[in-house]
C-alpha cells in the first residue's frame, strides 16, 4: 500500500514520464529521504511495465537537471542507478566519469567558487579542456580562465590542509636525495623533494591524499619525517626539470673540449685507389673510450633517444648525430681516424666481433656510470663503401609505464579505448611506424589492466618498459625464440593476457587470432599507415576473414609530433589558406565550431632563430601522440567478413565516430599543443 506521497508519486508519473515530473516529486521529500526516493520510483516503474533502457533514459535527463540545480551528489546517484538499469549505455559511463570529475573540482575549488572566482558550468568547461589538451586542471584554470595561481593555491591549500608551494628557480634542491631517482619516475608519479634537513625531508606532490603515492614515497625516501606539500603538476615538472639541469652530467663543453684536442691528430689523405688503408687510432686509446662515454651521456643528458655515428670519406670526418624528439640534429664532427676505434669500442662493449666489418651486427650495452641510472642501448652496425662502419645506438631508458590518461587521447577515444579493453577477449591493435609510441602505448594498456587476479604474458624484442606483475619474455631469433614459438608456449601457460610486441608474419598472426578466440585478452602491433589499412594488411596475410571478424575488437593508429615549447610558442591568426584547410578537415566533426578569430600557435621567432635556450633553439620540447581509433562494431566486423577494400572499411568507420590522424592532429593544433607545419610532417596530407 503506498503512502499519502507515495500515492501522489503514483499519480504524478501518470501524468507523463519527465524529469520534470521527478524533481516535481523530490520537492514533497526531505533532503535525507532524496535518495530513498530513486529507489522508490525505480521499483515504481518497473512494476508498471516500464522497460529498464527507458527508465535509464529518463535518468540521463534527471541527472542534467539535478546537476543544474547543483545536487551534485544526488545526480551521480541517479546515473549509478541507470547504469545497474542500462550497463550497455556508454553516454551513463561517460556522465558518471565526468561527473566525477567534476565532484572532485568542486570540492577542491569551493574557495573559489564561494568567491565567485568560478561557477559550475566554467569548471565542467575546465575540465573538458584540461582533459583534451593534458594538462592539470589548475593550469587550466589560471591560463585560460585567469585565475591568478596564489588564488588557486589558497584553494588547494584548505582542501588539503597542507602548504601550497609555487614554481620558483631560485629554490636550492636537495640534489643528493635526487640524484638517486630516476627523471621519468619523478614526473609520471608527479612529486619531488624540495628540501631535506633536521625537520626531515619536504616533498611537494599534486595530490597529498594519494595514499598509494605518499606512502611510496614513505617507503622510497625512508626518513623519520616527511612533510607533504600541495602543487601543480606543471609547476613540479618545472622543479624536476630544474634539479636534472643541475645535476652534472658531464660538465658543460667537455665533449666540445675533447672534440678541439683531437684535431691535432695528423690528417689522414685518403686516396682513391683500390685497396687503400687508412690507419685508425685504436679502440683502447684512453681518448677514444672518453670520447664514446661522453657521448652516450651526453645523448642520455639531451634526452636522444637515438645517436647516430656515421664516418665520411667525403668530408673525412665522423659525424655525430642525436635524434631528439624524433628530428636528427648534428651534435659535431670528429676526425676520420677516430673512426674504427670508436666502433670497435662500442662492439666490445656489447661484446660483438670486431674483426667482422663486412656484416651487420646486432647487439646490446648495459651503461654503468657513477651519477646516472643504470640504462641500456641497442646497438646495430651497418657496413659502407670505403670499408668503414656506420653505427646507431637506440637508447633503451627504462622507467615506469605511462597512464592512458597521458597518452594525448581526445575524450572521447580514451572512453572508447577503456571499453575495448574491458572485454573478456579479443584482439587489440596498435599501428604505425616504428618510433610512433606503440610499444608505450600497449604497456599504458596493460597498466589498467594489470590486476593480481589475471596472468599477463608479453614477448617483446626487446624488454623496454617493465611492470610488477608482468611476465615479460624477450624474443631471440638466433637461438629460434621468435615470437610463434613464444606465443605457441604462453598458449600452454594459463594466461588471461597476452602481448605479442609484433605481428611479423601468417603464423604469429593466426596463433593469435586462435588466442583471442579460445578466451583470452590479445594486444599487438603491426607497421601499417592507418587503422583501416590494418585490416586490409591482416586479410592480405591470409587470415580467415570470420575468425579475424570474431576475434577483432578495435585497432588504433597513432604517430608522434612534436609539443610546442612551452616557453616561447607564440599566437597568430592563420592564413585563409590554413582555415579553409583546417575547415576542410574538420568539417562535420562532432563538438568542433570554429570561428573566424581562431587562434594557433607556433614557434618565437628571435634574431637567434627559432625557440628559446629551454627548447635548444627549435620551439620544440617533448612529444605527444595523435591518434585514430577504429571500433569493431557489427558493421565494420560484417565488412571484415566480406573481405571489403580498405576504403569501405574507411568509410564505415568514420560513420561510427572515427576521428582521422589528421583530425585529431588539427585538434591539438587547435589547442596550441603543436603546430599545423609539425603535423605535415607526420601525416600524410
Amino acid at each position: 500500500m503506498l503512502e499519502p506521497k507515495e500515492g501522489y508519486c503514483a499519480e504524478l508519473l501518470k501524468k507523463g514520464l519527465t524529469s520534470e515530473g521527478l524533481l516535481c516529486l523530490l520537492e514533497l521529500y526531505s533532503l535525507r529521504d532524496r535518495d530513498s526516493v530513486i529507489e522508490l520510483i525505480t521499483n515504481y516503474l518497473l512494476s508498471e511495465g516500464y522497460e529498464s533502457q527507458s527508465v535509464a533514459e529518463l535518468y540521463l535527463k534527471f541527472a542534467d537537471d539535478l546537476k543544474a540545480l547543483g545536487d551534485i551528489r544526488l545526480a551521480m546517484n541517479v546515473l549509478k542507478k541507470a547504469r545497474e538499469l542500462d550497463s550497455s549505455n556508454i553516454e551513463i559511463t561517460k556522465k558518471i566519469q565526468l561527473l566525477s570529475s567534476l565532484s572532485g573540482a568542486l570540492e577542491r575549488f569551493k574557495g573559489l567558487i564561494n568567491k565567485g572566482r568560478i561557477d559550475i558550468p566554467e569548471l565542467e568547461k575546465a575540465i573538458k579542456m584540461a582533459t583534451e589538451s593534458q594538462r592539470s586542471l589548475e593550469y587550466t584554470l589560471e591560463k585560460d580562465f585567469g585565475i591568478p595561481k596564489h588564488e588557486i593555491g589558497e584553494a588547494l591549500s584548505q582542501f588539503y590542509k597542507c602548504p601550497f608551494l609555487a614554481y620558483d628557480p631560485n629554490i636550492k634542491l636537495p640534489l643528493e636525495i635526487i640524484r638517486n631517482l630516476k627523471k621519468s619516475f619523478l614526473i609520471h608519479e608527479h612529486w619531488v623533494p624540495i628540501s631535506w634537513g633536521a625537520d626531515g625531508v619536504k616533498v611537494l606532490i599534486d595530490d597529498p591524499f594519494d595514499l598509494k603515492r605518499t606512502g611510496g614515497i614513505k617507503g622510497l625516501l625512508r626518513s623519520a619525517k616527511i612533510t607533504f606539500l600541495v602543487g601543480i603538476r606543471e609547476d613540479i615538472e618545472g622543479f624536476i626539470e630544474k634539479s636534472f639541469e643541475e645535476i652534472n652530467i658531464t660538465k658543460s663543453g667537455t665533449l666540445d673540449q675533447m672534440v678541439k684536442s683531437l684535431e691535432n691528430l695528423p690528417d689522414i689523405t685518403l686516396e682513391e685507389e683500390e685497396g687503400e688503408q687508412i690507419s685508425f687510432v685504436d679502440e683502447s686509446n684512453s681518448q677514444v673510450v672518453k670520447l664514446v662515454d661522453q657521448i652516450i651521456l651526453l645523448a642520455y643528458k639531451e634526452r636522444a633517444s637515438d645517436i647516430h655515428i656515421e664516418p665520411s670519406t667525403v668530408t673525412k670526418r665522423v659525424h655525430v648525430r642525436f635524434r631528439i624528439d624524433g628530428v636528427l640534429k648534428e651534435i659535431t664532427q670528429v676526425p676520420l681516424a677516430l673512426a674504427g676505434g670508436m666502433i670497435s669500442r662500442l662492439k666490445i662493449m656489447s661484446n660483438l666481433d670486431i674483426s667482422e666489418k663486412r656484416l651487420p651486427q646486432d647487439g646490446k650495452i648495459v651503461f654503468r656510470r657513477k651519477g646516472i641510472p643504470e640504462f641500456e642501448l641497442r646497438l646495430a652496425t651497418i657496413p659502407i663503401v670505403g670499408g668503414l662502419e656506420d653505427a646507431v645506438l637506440r637508447i633503451l631508458a627504462k622507467g615506469g609505464s605511462m597512464r592512458l590518461e597521458e597518452m594525448g587521447l581526445t575524450l572521447e577515444n580514451l572512453l572508447t579505448l577503456r571499453e575495448i579493453i574491458a572485454q573478456p577477449y579479443g584482439l587489440i591493435l596498435v599501428v604505425g611506424p616504428t618510433g610512433s609510441g606503440k610499444t608505450t602505448t600497449l604497456h599504458a594498456i596493460l597498466g589498467e589492466l594489470n590486476k593480481p587476479g589475471v596472468k599477463v604474458l608479453t614477448a617483446e624484442d626487446p624488454v623496454e618498459i617493465t611492470q610488477h606483475g608482468l611476465r615479460q619474455v624477450e624474443v631471440k631469433p638466433k637461438i629460434g625464440l621468435d615470437f610463434a614459438r613464444v606465443m605457441r608456449a604462453f598458449l600452454r601457460a594459463d594466461p588471461d593476457i597476452i602481448m605479442i610486441g609484433e605481428m611479423r608474419d601468417h603464423e604469429t598472426a593466426s596463433i593469435a587470432i586462435e588466442a583471442s578466440l579460445t578466451g583470452h585478452l590479445v594486444l599487438s602491433t603491426l607497421h601499417t599507415n592507418s587503422a583501416p589499412e590494418t585490416i586490409t594488411r591482416l586479410l592480405d596475410m591470409g587470415l580467415n576473414p570470420l575468425n579475424f571478424s570474431d576475434a577483432f575488437l578495435g585497432v588504433l593508429a597513432q604517430r608522434l609530433v612534436r609539443r610546442l615549447c612551452s616557453k616561447c610558442k607564440e599566437p597568430y591568426f592563420p592564413t585563409p589558406e590554413e582555415l579553409q584547410f583546417i575547415e576542410r578537415e574538420l568539417k562535420g566533426t562532432k563538438g568542433i565550431k570554429l570561428t573566424k578569430d581562431v587562434t594557433l600557435f607556433r614557434p618565437r621567432m628571435t634574431e637567434e632563430g627559432p625557440g628559446c635556450s629551454y627548447c635548444s633553439h627549435t620551439g620544440y620540447r617533448g612529444r605527444t601522440a595523435i591518434h585514430e581509433l577504429m571500433k569493431g562494431t557489427k558493421e565494420l566486423k560484417r565488412l571484415i567478413r566480406k573481405e571489403a577494400p580498405t576504403e569501405e572499411l574507411f568509410l564505415q568507420a568514420q560513420r561510427d565516430g572515427m576521428l582521422t590522424l589528421r583530425q585529431d592532429g588539427l585538434l591539438k593544433v587547435l589547442n596550441g599543443i603543436t603546430d599545423l607545419s609539425e603535423l605535415r610532417r607526420v601525416v600524410v596530407t
